[in-house]
């Protein structure tokens, strides 16, 4: 299978992924540009930052048009990860690539758990603490700066059981976190550019946004749990893959 066709393949999963969960599109973003495509971990967490700004930002407007963003809370937790993103953005060039990948793996591996576990269920209204939401962003803030990753699938759940939202408008206004920490460490990773393939770059992104838009469709067909146990199954999977390959190969 050409390259070509792989970018292709795998960036319309990740739009999937990111249009129908709100998130995870990034856990699987990195290894497919390390395994599939060739990436040092460095540049395909870059990469992968690139693609999820992108997408997320496409996704966002399709959630917005549904009415399913909160635009003020949203952009209060994003804020707070906004200063841990870069800074971490920043940490994550100077970490042993094996260092990156075991990490990424370990994050791939709680990211299915949590979603196999039962959905989280609301706070109560009244008692949303403020100390405590603006440090679950900077937490998310930090992960995504360190490894790349959008954070959707800890966002999500955060956001119903920290500020009390509605699935829906979780899986909305996680976007908006999404973007705002993803562009953040990105500001921090000029140099981890060097290593992109822009010719790969390009047709990953392009179905990875188109993916976002079916994606977003596909949520409104098929049940959320379903959806969510199929992406784990494949996210324990890429896990188990990544560290055996930093431990054993």
């Amino acid at each position: 299978m050409s390259v070509l066709i792989l970018a292709l393949v795998a960036g319309a999963v990740v739009g999937l992924a990111l249009g129908a969960l709100g998130g995870g599109g990034s856990v699987l973003a990195v290894p497919a540009l390390i395994y599939l495509l060739g990436f040092s971990p460095a540049a395909a967490t870059t990469a992968s930052l690139i693609i999820v700004t992108a997408t997320s930002a496409t996704a966002l407007y399709a959630h917005a048009v549904a009415g399913h963003v909160r635009w003020k809370a949203g952009a209060a937790f994003a804020a707070a990860g906004i200063v841990p993103a870069a800074m971490a953005g920043a940490a994550a060039a100077r970490l042993p690539q094996s260092v990156l990948t075991a990490a990424f793996a370990g994050i791939a591996a709680l990211a299915a758990i949590r979603m196999l576990g039962p959905a989280p269920s609301a706070a109560a209204t009244g008692q949303v603490r403020p100390v405590k939401a603006a440090s679950t962003g900077a937490g998310l803030g930090a992960l995504t700066g360190l490894l790349g990753v959008g954070g959707g699938f800890l966002a999500v759940p955060a956001l119903v059981t920290v500020l009390a939202f509605e699935m829906q408008a979780a899986i909305g206004t996680s976007l908006l976190v999404i973007t705002t920490n993803s562009l953040a460490s990105l500001m921090t990773r000029s140099g981890g550019a060097a290593g992109i393939d822009w010719a790969v770059m390009a047709p990953f992104t392009g179905a990875a946004i188109l993916g976002a838009w079916d994606g977003k469709r596909l949520a409104a067909k098929v049940s959320g749990p379903l959806l969510q146990r199929l992406f784990a199954a494949v996210l324990l999977a890429v896990a188990a893959f990544m560290l055996f390959d930093v431990f054993f190969v």
